[in-house]
């Protein structure tokens, strides 16, 4: 588990469209790497090309290498089901199963593996709720529809969903921009207890957010209207909010544009 992810001359475009060019970045294993930026600027696309799910999209499609512990994940013959098990996903907006018990949420990855022991789901899904710090909220309706939950409930049940397969990389597309504040915290909580497990990319347009949480910041930015979004630098989050080396991420941390 925990694997290093690695990009080299990542181009990504839908159509004729060069939506984010020449991404070469690095995340280690057991560590959250935060991707910030301007609306646009391809944070997002370049997150779902490191599980291809850019790939769904019609006319959709990747150059360049995305490596899992020096494997291409792009390499011929490499099934793409098998790539979003390792690499899971978590997205903007809570997205359970809504009628689905909140038990059979959790495991519903497992049993399109055909994994059907009723004692051996039991314990996944009692382990990832825990891992998910959700368990002691609903350990008494497991039977209950996941959709009943709050906000901020339905995220962790999303996350215990995605762990529960016992992927090696999580990624998070702005996990908490529909929770409030003290379900944000949680999740943030959360984050910082998964990576001892995980290697975690998150997308994130709160600041503050990828200070607290992540242990690299990779700044996105766009340089005009139709140009491809670009990698503009990536270090040590202290460093970036810090003593960023380049003027356009400061700018854009400091709140004079973006």
């Amino acid at each position: 588990m925990a694997k290093r992810l690695d990009l080299k001359d990542v181009n990504i475009y839908y159509g004729s469209f060069h939506a984010v060019a020449d991404v070469a970045l690095s995340v280690q294993p057991r560590s959250v790497t935060a991707f910030i930026g301007p609306s646009g600027c391809g944070k997002s696309t370049v997150l779902r090309t490191l599980n291809r799910m850019h790939e769904v999209i019609p006319g959709a499609r990747v150059e360049g290498s995305v490596l899992l512990d020096g494997e291409d994940i792009y390499g011929a013959g490499v099934d793409p089901v098998g790539v979003r098990k390792t690499i899971g996903m978590v997205f903007q907006r809570p997205n359970p199963f809504p009628t689905m018990s909140i038990r059979d949420n959790v495991v519903a990855g497992l049993k399109l593996q055909g994994r059907h022991s009723k004692k051996a789901l039991d314990e996944v899904a009692e382990q990832s709720l825990k891992g998910a710090n959700l368990w002691n909220e609903v350990k008494d309706r497991l039977d209950k529809p996941g959709g009943g939950l709050s906000g901020g409930q339905q995220q962790r049940l999303c996350i215990a969903r995605a762990i529960a397969v016992q992927p090696d990389v999580l990624l998070m597309d702005e996990p908490c921009s529909a929770l409030d504040p003290i379900s944000t915290l949680a999740i943030e909580d959360l984050i910082s207890e998964l990576k001892q497990d995980f290697t975690i990319v998150i997308v994130t347009h709160n600041m503050q957010q990828a200070a607290r949480v992540s242990d690299q910041t990779a700044f996105f930015n766009l340089e005009a209207t139709g140009k491809p979004g670009k990698l503009i630098e990536i270090d040590d989050t202290e460093k970036i909010f810090s003593n960023p080396t380049q003027k356009a991420t400061e700018d854009y941390i400091s709140g004079r544009f973006g």
